[in-house]
């Protein structure tokens, strides 16, 4: 079994870790709220959260865009 949301990324920040460090990102995603019916049914089932990530992945980085909609797939590690 697998559970999925669908968040939407407010902030991309890029930044140093620590001195030494060639730095990364900050990303921020909530949930959907609004914008299609599919958005307010997942609302429906998420109306709240907050995923925060600190990548240092230049390629995972640029893959999240301010304002863009993500599927998060949560499935149980065996």
């Amino acid at each position: 079994m697998s559970v999925r949301a669908k968040f939407v990324c407010n902030e991309v920040r890029k930044r140093k870790f620590n001195k030494q460090d060639e730095g990364g990102a900050t990303v921020i995603l909530t949930p959907v709220t609004s914008g299609s019916e599919e958005n307010k049914e997942f609302w429906q089932y998420t109306p709240s959260g907050h995923i925060e990530m600190q990548i240092k992945n230049e390629a995972a980085e640029k893959y999240f865009e301010l304002g863009e909609e993500y599927y998060i797939d949560f499935t149980k590690a065996e």
